[in-house]
């Protein structure tokens, strides 16, 4: 809707217009400032020019008004522009809010590593993650999602040690002398047992099987971690493995080249040339490359498959090796603004308003599946999409157990099973209720088709703002208008029974949509 009169006003001003919904709908839907913009080209005030502009619209079917006010030209949609978008959004269903974006995106995002269970830390990346995805793909990009697995370093020698351990204690009841730092909890437990069937109790006291435990033991936590992202509606395109991109290491530090340097033994980045705060270390003295290596080696591989776009989802606490790793980027000969990181802040969860207690199975965190099992997965999927991923996240799962209205998830499907209750008590068949024209709609009802049809701006702003949370925000707002207007109005029985279920189908149309992209499946009874 907003892409096609931004289209007409594109044409006739051979310029990109901005449009905006003024906060007072009476005066229209779109509203845009384009005569402030031309007041000092044209010397005249802006109020002039809007007039002229205002008074230049003829007889465009798209609109019913086109006025001047204080400098801002005003916009009304016609009833039978509102009518016919209204009645091809219920035609085309899946492809209501596609557009025909172009241009190839590698989306990595989640990235955990493989010594534990999924956090609540991870899973607000994932969700984040996933539902750019939904929105990108929606919108036309063609978007591979990846989940680089960080399977080389010092954390898996520390599993394989924890593993060891764990085993020796909690299965063979050895007394063992713990290090300061190693992986707990009951996965660990379970590992260690299952580790003994199949290899036997003296590859626990074996040092030199550390590592070939530690490998085995990553592949059974990353089964886990897949498993517990499909319970919530997350997949994957491919998987990276770090490990298997060391053999690359010389060709890669050949094509950094003065990008690089050696001091007092050891390599370092010239990151402080592109904003960091002082040159990283990448090789250590003893040939054991930093984490920073790894790094630098995978977006070396990314930006050689060729992608239009780069987008990496890291947790807050990765701030810092923004710079860094796009230093690298541009030694490496590549453009550093096609790489975009977007960050995830950590997540406090309430039970009742006190802090919700941390797993046995991971010993120190709160799981995404405990956290799953609490609430359910739809709601998780909402709740961690509905505010801004760089910002602090606190809620009570209590409040996602409710069935009022005070539960953002219950409120918006309540609406839509509200809708298709409406839609089963009418004796309207379909074809009638389809066939009607919306015409002469009361102001609230127009005002709530035309919020219902706002879902195609809603998703492309939503993305490509990177804000997922302006979809939530959506969902809500027009739920909230839907059961407001159903409380005002007698449908069922009414003159205008087919006209108001035709509108109301739009909004189960945007609802059930809106959820889609979210990962959440619309309910029609509760």
């Amino acid at each position: 809707m907003k892409q096609r009169v931004s289209a007409l006003l594109r044409d006739k001003f051979n310029t990109d217009v901005i449009l905006e919904k003024p906060k007072d709908r009476s005066f229209g839907h779109f509203a845009t400032p384009i005569a402030f913009s031309l007041a000092k080209e044209l010397r005249k005030s802006p109020m002039a020019i809007a007039e002229e502009i205002a008074g230049s619209f003829g007889d465009e079917s798209m609109f019913t008004a086109v006025e001047s006010v204080k400098g801002y030209i005003n916009f009304r949609l016609s009833e039978h522009f509102l009518d016919e978008y209204a009645s091809w959004a219920l035609n085309h269903g899946n492809e209501f809010g596609n557009a025909d974006k172009k241009g190839t995106i590698l989306l990595e995002f989640v990235s955990a590593n493989p010594t534990g269970p999924l956090h609540i830390g991870h899973a607000r990346g994932a969700v984040y993650g996933d539902t750019l995805l939904r929105l990108g793909r929606h919108l036309g990009y063609d978007i591979t999602a990846e989940y680089y697995v960080n399977d080389a370093g010092n954390q898996i020698d520390l599993l394989g040690t924890s593993l060891q351990l764990e085993g020796r204690a909690s299965v063979l009841g050895e007394e063992v002398e713990w290090p300061e730092k190693y992986y707990r909890g009951e996965y660990m437990s379970l590992l260690a047992r299952e580790a003994v069937e199949i290899f036997g109790a003296d590859a626990l006291r074996d040092e030199s099987r550390q590592k070939e435990l530690a490998l085995w033991a990553k592949d059974k936590i990353l089964e886990q971690i897949v498993e517990s992202l499909r319970a919530v509606n997350v997949h994957f395109d491919t998987f990276v493995s770090e490990a298997s991109l060391y053999d690359e290491w010389d060709r890669v530090m050949a094509k950094m080249g003065s990008g690089v340097y050696l001091n007092e033994g050891k390599t370092f980045i010239r990151s402080s040339e592109h904003g960091d705060d002082h040159d990283r270390v990448v090789v250590r003295e003893d040939g054991r490359p930093t984490y920073l290596a790894g790094d630098i080696i995978y977006h070396n591989q990314k930006f050689e498959r060729g992608f239009d776009h780069y987008i990496n989802i890291w947790g807050a606490d990765h701030h810092g090796y923004i710079a860094r790793v796009k230093a690298a980027v541009g030694f490496l000969g590549y453009e550093p603004q096609k790489l975009e990181v977007q960050l995830s802040q950590m997540v406090s969860l309430l039970k009742d308003g006190e802090p919700f207690k941390m797993s046995k199975r991971a010993g120190t965190v709160i799981l995404m599946s405990d956290v799953v099992e609490e609430i359910g997965a739809e709601a998780l999927r909402f709740m961690f999409a509905s505010k801004k991923s760089d910002t602090a996240l606190e809620f009570d799962v209590e409040e996602l157990k409710r069935a009022d209205s005070s539960n953002p998830i219950y409120y918006i499907q309540y609406a839509h099973a509200r809708i298709q209750t409406l839609i089963s008590k009418s004796d309207k068949s379909m074809e009638e209720i389809m066939g009607t024209h919306l015409h002469g709609l009361s102001a609230d009802a127009d005002a709530l088709l035309f919020e219902a049809l706002l879902l195609p701006e809603i998703i492309e702003d939503a993305f490509e703002s990177r804000q997922v949370q302006k979809l939530p925000d959506y969902l809500k707002a027009l739920a909230a208008r839907l059961h407001k207007f159903y409380y005002d109005n007698r449908i069922i029985g009414s003159e205008e029974e087919a006209k108001l279920l035709k509108l109301f189908l739009v909004v189960a149309l945007s609802l059930r949509s809106g959820l889609s992209l979210l990962g959440i499946e619309a309910k029609d009874r509760m």
